[in-house]
Order: C-alpha cells, then structure tokens, then sequence
C-alpha cells in the first residue's frame, strides 16, 4: 500500500528527517491510505490535480505563509490582497479554466488567506437569482476581476431574520431606477466581507417597494466606488467594521446608502420582475428569492469549518504521537500521550465526525447538483427539502467543528495556546462559522418547521402522503418504527442498521413531541407564533437528533459503497461506528426518555464505544495523514509531517519580531524602574 505524497519543510537540518515517533505511527497499514485519499478527493484525477496544484503555491514565495501569525491587521489584509492578485496571475498563465478546481486547492493550499473571496457568493447569487441577460453582463465582468463584488445582507439591527432588512429598494417609475436608501442606524449594512476596502460593487438585499406595496426581499446590484479612483460615490458611505476574533486579513465592512439610484435593469429577475410602469410580478415562490443563500451555504460547508475540524484533528493527532508525558508504570519510560484512553476519547470521535460530516457535505453538494437545473428553470418541489437540509446541516457541522476544534486545542495542553500551534486561527475561524450565513438557532429553528409540516403531513393526512410522498430526507417519518432496542451485547452496538434505527426512532420521537406540543397550544388560544416560541426547546431538539440521523445514514450508505475495498471499509466503519455510539452517549438522556435503551444498554453501547477506540489508535495518525494537508496549508508547528514539534516552535518563537526588534518599552519604563531600585541598593 502507497503513502500520499507528503511535503516537508527542507529549510532547516532537522526538518529533513522524520521524527522517530511519528514515523513508526506510519510503519504498518492496515489500510491504503492513498486510496482513502482518492475517496476524498472524489478520484485519483482530482488528487493528481491538486497536489500539482500545491506544488506550484508550494515553490511560489509569493504565496508563503511565513510570520503570518506575527502580522498586523494591515499587513495581513495587504499580504491577502497580494496573494489574491499574484494567483490570479498564475491562473491566467498556465491557462486555468474559469470554474474549474484548480482555484478552489490554490485556496486550500494557502489556507484560506486571500482576500476577494466574496466574489463567490456574488457569484452564486447572480447565478441562482439572475436572468440569462444578467447573468451574460456581469459574470464576466466578475472573473475577470474588472469589478470586484461583495455581497451584503446581513445589517446592524438584523441578520438571519430577512424579513426584517430594513433597507429600502423604492422604485421610481418616473426615472426607471430603484432608489436604494438605509432609513435608519441599524439598516446599515454590517459584516460583508471585501467591502471595507475592496468591492466596487455590492448585492444589496433590500426590501422591494413598487406601487405602494411592500413586495419583499430582492436583490440589486449596486456601484458603491469608482472605477477610476476607487473613492465612495455620491450617497455611500462604506468602511471597515475593526478587529475580529479572527480572519484579519478580510475587510469585513460597513456600508450606508443615502438614497442611491440604480437603473430597473439592477434587480437580479430570474424569479420577480418590476415593469417600466412599476408593476410586479412574481416569477417563482417567495422563498425562491433565498435560493442564492442556499447554494452559497450548501458550497461553504465543505471548505469552510469541516476543513477547520479535519486540519484541527490533524495537527492534535500528529502532536499527540510525538508528545510524551508521564508513565503507565513507574519503570517505564514516559508514553505518547496519544496512547492514553482520554486522550482518545477527547480526539477520535472529532476524527470521527471529521469523516462523517465529509461524506455528508458531498451528499448535500450531489442534491443540490441534482436540483440546481429544476429550481432554475421554475420547478421548485425539492427547494424546500434543500433549504431545509442546507440550514439544518450548516448548523449542526458548524456547531460540532467549533466544538471540536476546541477540544483539539485544549487537547494539545500549553502548546494549544499558542498561536504557532495554528489552532487558535482554527478555532476562530470555526466559530465565525456559526454566525455567517445564518445563526445556527435560527438555522434549526427553521428545518425544524419542516420537520413538524411534514410529520403532521404524514400522520394526519395518510392519504395525500400516497400521492404525495415525503421528501427523501424524512421519508423515515412513515417507516415502521423500532419501539425497543433489541441489543444484548455490547456487539449488537456495532450494527449499523441497530444505531442508524436508533437515531430514526428518537428524531421522530422528538419531532412528534414538539409537533403535539404546538397543535397543543394553538387549541388552548395560542396564536402560531407563540405556540413556535414556546416549543422552540422541543425543536431545537428535534431539529439536531434528525441532523445527527442523516450523518449517520449516509455516513453508513457511503462506507456500505466501499465493498470492493475491504481495508478501507473496515477502517471507515470503525469510525462510523464511533460516531454515531458517540452521539447516543452524548445524548443517552433522549434514548432512555421513552425507554428505547435502558440503563444496561447505555453500559453496552459505552462498552462498544470504548473497545472502538484502541482499533482506531493504530491507524489515527494515518487518518490524518489521508486528509492530505501540506504543511503549508497547515500553517502549524506542532501538525507538520515529519513531526518535529519542539525544533519547528522554537525556531518559529524565535523569528518572532518580539525577538528581533528592539523593546520598546524598556528605555521609557523598565529602565527606569530597575535603575530606581539599583541607586537604592
């Protein structure tokens, strides 16, 4: 069996060897880990692909990451937009296809610092909620970087609940153009990234008014600085919002619009169209509107917080293996704190999920391949079940990869802390993930009303569901259901349809629960709203036990796709295994509730849990290696490949300008202070 092709830094003596340690982790197979690789990438081509990809970021000292960590808001911000334009460069070079992947593993291999990324989602908005005319003028205009484009929605007093944007799009029939004006403090628009700086033009989501009435959300493009000089133009008034947690390199900004007029021809119509006279039309359904939001979310899950939680558990898995602390038995020598039992059980289910919430993403990306021509083209059945499913599982990986990502720092010990280590930026970096795109409660909130409409769909309505089948994704809502666990050993938690079954009977348990507890409500008085907002615990929890459901299930339904390669099942399985056990024990509390499991079983099923662990230890380190990071990507002294930890943070610390700029502060201060104290002496 093949190892991947891995890059070590050759800069320095000690990085030319590998350390003993993380070497012998790699000695023995049980797997092919270039297959695995293979799997991931969606095929050997891919792989291929972007590894000569990384080769070229790779040997390119333009795009080198070097003293990142040690850089200013500026420098950072400066640094991105130069890496930005030099690949672009690159790009146009050796001839790279517009829309090909080649741009998508350049971003990887630079570990997401460039600058200009919100030309995508102007992108796939323009795409999604733009007319055929639309989409020919400024799509071009667009990749070829001679307008550079933002994407604003989210403002000061509003995000997630769109139906309370503030700004105004009012349309004047006399001129033809959308008057585009922020009325208030909190309308202005706040957190877009590349505005701050950058763009020259913004999607602004706006409320629609035309013939006196309010028509909706819709979106319209928007010049808010000159081509010439780059300076605001008349009516903006746009910057930069300051310090982050994280992500200093994006100019994430702020942006007013004092009455700004934009020609009809503006509003992105593909599903709504304004005549000269003012008249509306409604093309689609009102919540077409939103489905640029969803391709954008749907494109983000991949290469946003899962990367975060994949690089987090390999730059903890490969220290953790290389790091020795304390002994089992006084006359042995200190272990590698990877072979301590709670060290595994801190970092495999992370692993674990790393895995699942791949495979779930690519199952997301297929249904949104799938549905992509049908809704363009006016055939909107399965919007729901994608918005739905994009909401729901953008909040669950996100929430799931901060976490985990966290757990992986803290599992690093002292060394975590340090922002060399690279996973403080992941942790970040996840987290900033909860909040863009759609805060992750409301997320929830908003698959959870799609669950209740089609439980009830199912339940009280039996004869529409044999015209009118449930979509995929809740299909298992008219399934028989498994009312007791039948295990009697801690074997029988190894069976995958035992635990994917599992999580079918308490999703559903749960979504009955919040949809009774609503019908409850509004039969005692209660009007809709209130009956959502006092069930809203009940679907928060329906919600995240039918997104853990469907990681489990197609978790298993692609690791069932791999029997023509029995090595890899078996490893992959392990991890299935561990998932979807980590999930029940996490949440034992909802799997004892009814009595579906009792308290013998939870002991069975930890069991389970625990014996998975020391078959995963021996293949972890080559788990990760099958991610197929470079170390570039990684940016970490404590993930790289060869393993020298120790060497590479020190070295790092010491190009620290800290350390080689002059203090500043110790002729003002603690020159005088110490030299105070020596006159008394």
């Amino acid at each position: 069996m093949r190892s991947p092709v891995h890059r070590v830094s050759l800069g320095d003596a000690w990085s030319s060897r590998v350390h003993p340690d993380i070497d012998s982790e790699r000695r023995t197979q049980s797997f092919d880990v270039e297959r695995l690789t293979n799997l991931l990438d969606g095929g050997v081509e891919n792989t291929m692909l972007r590894r000569k990809v990384e080769s070229i970021i790779r040997n390119d000292p333009a795009f080198s990451l070097r003293g990142h960590y040690s850089m200013t808001q500026n420098e950072l911000y400066e640094a991105a937009v130069r890496r930005r334009f030099h690949l672009e460069m690159v790009a146009r070079r050796l001839g790279w296809p517009k829309d090909g992947r080649e741009r998508d593993y350049a971003y990887r291999a630079v570990s997401g610092n460039l600058n200009l990324t919100l030309q995508d989602v102007f992108l796939n908005a323009l795409r999604s909620l733009g007319s055929d005319e639309q989409i020919a003028k400024w799509d071009q205009l667009c990749q070829d970087y001679q307008i550079i484009t933002s994407y604003a929605q989210t403002e000061l007093g509003h995000g997630t609940y769109l139906k309370g944007l503030e700004t105004k799009a009012i349309y004047d029939p006399a001129t033809q153009e959308f008057v585009i004006h922020s009325p208030t403090i909190t309308a202005t628009k706040w957190w877009p990234g590349d505005i701050g700086r950058s763009a020259t033009h913004v999607l602004v989501l706006a409320q629609l008014i035309c013939s006196g009435a309010q028509q909706g959300m819709h979106a319209f493009i928007v010049p808010i600085r000159s081509l010439e000089d780059h300076t605001p133009l008349p009516g903006i008034t746009v910057g930069d919002i300051g310090p982050k947690m994280e992500m200093e390199n994006i100019d994430n900004g702020f942006l007013r619009l004092d009455r700004v007029r934009i020609p009809r021809e503006n509003m992105l119509n593909r599903f709504a169209q304004v005549s000269p006279d003012g008249t509306y039309k409604r093309l689609g359904t009102e919540q077409s509107n939103y489905f640029g939001m969803v391709v954008t979310r749907v494109k983000i899950l991949a290469h946003g917080a899962l990367h975060d939680l994949q690089k987090a558990c390999v730059i903890s898995v490969r220290y953790s293996a290389v790091r020795r602390q304390s002994r089992l038995r006084p006359s042995d020598p200190e272990v590698k704190i990877l072979d301590f039992q709670a060290q595994q059980q801190k970092l495999f289910p992370q692993l674990a999920l790393s895995y699942a919430f791949h495979f779930l993403a690519t199952s997301l990306l297929e249904l949104l391949d799938r549905s992509y021509g049908s809704i363009l083209s006016g055939d909107f059945r399965c919007l729901p079940e994608l918005h739905a499913l994009s909401t729901g599982v953008k909040a669950m990986i996100t929430d799931l990869c901060a976490q985990g990502a966290e757990v992986c720092r803290r599992a690093c010990g002292g060394h975590g802390y340090s922002k060399l280590s690279g996973l403080p930026t992941l942790v970040n970096r996840a987290t900033a993930a909860c909040t863009y795109e759609g805060e992750n409660t409301v997320l929830y909130l908003q698959m959870a009303r799609f669950l209740v409409k089609n439980y009830l769909k199912a339940r009280l309505s039996p004869g529409a569901t044999s015209q009118q089948p449930l979509p995929p994704s809740v299909a298992y809502l008219t399934a028989p259901d498994l009312a007791r666990c039948p295990a009697q050993t801690a074997t029988d938690f190894l069976c995958p349809e035992l635990y994917t079954a599992a999580w079918a009977h308490v999703a559903t348990r749960l979504i009955k629960n919040a949809a009774h507890d609503a019908q409850t409500l509004t039969q005692s008085g209660a009007d809709q709203q209130e009956a959502l907002n006092q069930t809203a615990l009940l679907q928060l929890q329906a919600a995240k036990a039918h997104c853990y459901y469907i990681t489990v299930k197609t978790f298993k339904e692609a690791v069932e796709r791999l029997d023509n390669e029995p090595a890899n099942q078996e490893v992959l399985w392990s991890l299935c295994h561990l998932s979807a056990l980590h999930g029940i024990l996490t949440n034992s509390g909802d799997f004892l509730h009814d009595g579906f499991l009792s308290g013998a079983q939870v002991d069975m099923a930890r069991t389970a849990y625990l014996d998975l662990l020391p078959q995963i230890r021996k293949d972890a380190v080559l788990l990760t290696d099958a991610f197929d990071f470079t170390d570039q990507c990684l940016n970490s002294a404590l993930g790289c490949y060869d393993g020298n930890v120790y060497e590479r943070l020190f070295q790092w610390a010491q190009e620290s300008p800290t350390n080689t700029q002059k203090n500043p502060a110790y002729e003002k201060y603690i020159r005088p202070l110490v030299q105070r104290r020596t006159a008394r002496l």
